[in-house]
């Protein structure tokens, strides 16, 4: 049981290895294409009315504590909050979904804010089986992005192209670190003015590990949610968090 726990209490420490390395590479990973600088930059033109919220009012729609009942709310590390720049993949139209899974808020976003959201489980005091269950209590990062222009709907084109196209697996790097997903599975959430949805399962050290994604747009705004467990298991979206969060986004 405890080799078990520390086994997986490793696996996930590799996986946040992989987002805090990604801030320390600061502009050495490049993404492969500018394309999607260059359709946001087109979009903003087409429609200047559509700005992007600076980072202090985007930080203000970010869910908190008074928001969510039976959750511990957390604000991001700086070394823990990643742009969209600081990661990549082996295959271009897969970055979308690299981005989103490393808490970055994917494209050509104007701000983008992120908190940790774990879940708090009912526990038996004193309970070995109780104290497991809270270890291993689901972890949410929400990360909101605001778009100029068309960039907040073109975000979320291309994470659904990827989620197509990538289905088969690709591999995250950034900061020195490489990770393998091997499958992406589409999964079902309903939020905002349109939403999209994947189980992801990573390769780590031989073990599947779970991530479930999810990324709703309201407006010229994103909020992604990935959840993940030290168990590498997650066996559903976050609807609480999820909902929670669509409510404070107009």
């Amino acid at each position: 049981m405890t080799v078990t726990v520390l086994r997986q209490t490793a696996t996930v420490a590799a996986v946040a290895t992989l987002a805090l390395a990604l801030t320390a590479c600061g502009g050495e990973e490049k993404k492969t294409e500018d394309t999607g600088k260059a359709d946001a930059s087109a979009s903003a033109a087409a429609k200047p009315d559509v700005t992007a919220l600076p980072a202090a009012d985007l930080e203000k729609l970010l869910v908190t504590q008074a928001d969510l009942k039976g959750y511990k709310v957390q604000p991001a590390k700086p070394g823990e909050h990643v742009m969209a720049g600081d990661v990549s993949a082996d295959k271009a139209v897969c970055e979308p979904l690299a981005e989103a899974l490393s808490w970055a808020a994917p494209g050509t976003p104007g701000a983008s804010a992120t908190v940790k959201t774990v879940s708090v489980p009912d526990q038996k005091k004193g309970s070995f089986e109780g104290a497991l269950g809270a270890l291993a209590a689901p972890v949410t990062s929400v990360t909101l992005g605001s778009y100029a222009g068309e960039g907040a709907r073109q975000a979320l084109a291309s994470l659904k192209a990827a989620g197509t196209e990538c289905a088969g697996g690709f591999t995250i790097h950034g900061g020195g670190v490489a990770t393998k997903v091997t499958k992406v599975q589409p999964d079902s959430v309903t939020a905002g003015d349109e939403a999209l949805a994947w189980t992801v399962v990573r390769d780590m050290e031989g073990e599947p590990f779970i991530t479930k994604l999810a990324v709703l747009r309201k407006g010229n705004n994103l909020a992604g949610f990935a959840t993940l467990s030290i168990s590498g298991e997650v066996e559903e979206q976050p609807k609480t968090v999820i909902d929670a969060q669509a409510a404070k986004l107009h």
